[in-house]
């Protein structure tokens, strides 16, 4: 069993970031993450809203570039996931799916969300070829472009809103004959004249070519009818589920699984922080994700600062 500092778990911007601040204050971070490093900004083909980058960078390559940052500071990184933690008792303790544990003074926590897939054939395999699951981050290719979102919640009307900004139609794909959205999220769909919802509508086939999505196949729930819609993007607007199951019962949640924080990263327990979309329903940027790492890491070393390891 390995004693350390900091443990971060999980990547993403907000993780990297806090491994970069963490690994400079020599609290010799181990990052734990996963399955999938860098978290969802690696399906992400073009990233233009990152500062400092004025001909933009490819979302795989932004994240490779904080990787080697961190790790040129003498961070440590594993690929495994967290199976299990006990945040019972300080020092914290962490179990992986590999065997290997870890007994930690401070605790990072950046898992982020996963975005809800219709689980469509192709649909994840299409993510930045027409398929995307941020409005914000994708908008701006959709320039003039007919676009359909699929949802009937906030999320959705949210999406279509900022879409109707750049496309020349976005559509709303909706499985029934009334929105879920509060009712002020609907009155703005209703009043944009660039926006149309589709009733009764559900996506059943993505039909693509070599460069990309091409339309979409979608059926009448009520008239079992099917039909093919031309489309340059198809944005899914169901939500997303912050990736914190392993922490049930160990840090306090919100009704969305979400880790609740105060004063910036803080969580429930003294010494363990959350960072990026994990935590932020709201924002979910890479450069808001990012910050908060910031805060993350200075937050962790001003803990090791004033309490006495045991």
């Amino acid at each position: 069993m390995k004693q350390t500092d900091c443990i971060i778990i999980g990547t993403g911007p907000a993780g990297m970031t806090a491994a970069i601040y963490s690994a400079r204050a020599n609290m010799s971070p181990i990052i734990l993450e996963g399955h999938e490093p860098g978290g969802q900004l690696t399906t992400t083909t073009d990233v233009e809203n990152f500062p400092g980058f004025p001909e933009g960078i490819t979302g795989p390559e932004l994240m490779d570039n904080m990787r080697n940052q961190a790790k040129r500071f003498g961070a440590e990184f594993i690929s495994t996931n967290v199976s299990k933690v006990d945040f019972n008792s300080h020092p914290y303790k962490i179990i992986c799916e590999n065997g290997d544990e870890f007994i930690a003074q401070t605790v990072i926590i950046s898992t982020g969300a996963s975005a809800k897939y219709t689980g469509l054939p192709n649909e994840k395999e299409l993510i930045g070829k027409g398929v995307s699951a941020c409005a914000t981050c994708d908008g701006f290719f959709y320039k003039d472009k007919i676009v359909h979102v699929v949802g009937g919640g906030d999320t959705a009307m949210e999406e279509a809103t900022f879409l109707s900004r750049f496309a020349s139609k976005v559509y709303i794909l909706h499985r029934r004959d009334s929105l879920r959205a509060s009712k002020i999220s609907q009155q703005k769909i209703f009043d944009n004249p660039g926006i149309e919802v589709v009733w009764d509508t559900i996506p059943v086939e993505l039909k693509f070519n070599e460069t990309g999505l091409t339309s979409i196949i979608v059926k009448n729930v009520k008239t079992k009818a099917l039909s093919e819609r031309k489309t340059d993007g198809f944005f899914l607007g169901i939500g997303h589920l912050p990736n914190t199951s392993f922490l049930e019962g160990q840090l306090e949640l919100d009704n969305q699984g979400l880790i609740k924080t105060s004063n910036g990263p803080e969580t429930s327990k003294p010494g363990i922080f959350a960072c990026g979309d994990v935590q932020d329903p709201y924002y979910r940027q890479a450069i808001t994700a990012a910050g908060s790492g910031c805060m993350g890491a200075i937050k962790a070393e001003r803990f090791l600062e004033e309490h006495t390891t045991t």
